[in-house]
């Protein structure tokens, strides 16, 4: 197996490894940190999801050392723990490691077995099928919301949910019928703002931002990368407005609703010729 790494620098990774391993056996013993050592498994579970989502926004916006860093962030929550489940003769690193690797293996038959598979969607459902029958074996339950975690952000939920109902089949046949959902969705919606209470309002906005992301999906668009660009347009232009302002003498808060139209249309303007930053 080729992994471009010559022996002496898996020979590196392999005691950068055991450095780290080192380091959290200390802070973790009666003479390390007392801060590390009251740390629970919900307490690490908040710090892994803050991590995952650092490591999300340096792909997005970072540089390769960025990345670098938030893995490294990422992995030490990890190591945390492995080493609160070692601590307890639960598990340890070795074994998360030995269980996830099988896994691969016997989810990629077509590499390490007799597999075969012409197409990526040939080894998508080999994929599929194997962690079904996982699941089966494990929990005795097939329910779609094993694969959507409820810890998920909402709108990565929502499209794991739905792709999962697409592939058995439960699905519009095109784009059309979902636009006309989406529309319908928005018609309720008004409806219930001019008549119904608050959990009413909920209800049908839930719906319509769900139907939204089915949307994106029939379109080819991760709903959560169009909503993280729709965001950060917004913010360099409402950032766009408060320097205008500024170098106006002038502020947001001080200015009318006219003026901040006028403002708004600049921004737009100045980011289609560059210059919005």
């Amino acid at each position: 197996m080729t992994t471009g790494k010559t022996k002496p620098e898996r020979a590196q990774i392999h005691a950068e490894l055991e450095r780290l391993l080192d380091i959290m056996e200390r802070l973790r013993s009666p003479d390390g940190c007392p801060w590390d050592r009251a740390q629970t498994r919900r307490d690490v579970a908040v710090y892994l999801m803050d991590e995952a989502c650092e490591v999300v926004d340096a792909v997005h916006d970072g540089s390769p050392d960025d990345i670098k860093e938030e893995l490294g962030d990422l992995f030490f929550q990890i190591l945390f723990f492995a080493r609160m489940a070692e601590e307890e003769g639960q598990y340890d690193l070795g074994d998360v490691m030995a269980a996830v690797g099988e896994k691969m293996i016997r989810r990629h038959p077509h590499v390490f077995g007799n597999g075969k598979a012409e197409t990526v969607d040939d080894i998508r459902q080999t994929w599929e099928a194997i962690k079904r029958k996982e699941k089966d074996g494990d929990r005795g339950d097939t329910s779609l919301a094993i694969d959507a975690p409820r810890s998920l952000p909402p709108l990565n939920r929502a499209w794991k949910i739905t792709k999962k109902a697409a592939q058995v089949g439960f699905d519009w046949p095109s784009i059309e019928g979902v636009i006309e959902k989406v529309e319908e969705e928005l018609m309720e919606l008004k409806d219930s703002l001019e008549k119904d209470g608050k959990d009413r309002v909920e209800e049908e906005l839930g719906d319509l931002l769900f139907s939204l992301v089915n949307l994106s999906r029939h379109a080819g668009v991760h709903p959560d990368s169009a909503l993280r660009c729709s965001i950060q347009k917004f913010m360099d232009r409402f950032s766009f407005m408060e320097r205008q302002f500024a170098s106006e003498g002038g502020s947001l808060e001080s200015s009318s609703l006219d003026e901040l139209d006028r403002m708004w249309e600049l921004s737009k303007q100045a980011a289609k010729n560059g210059d919005a930053s």
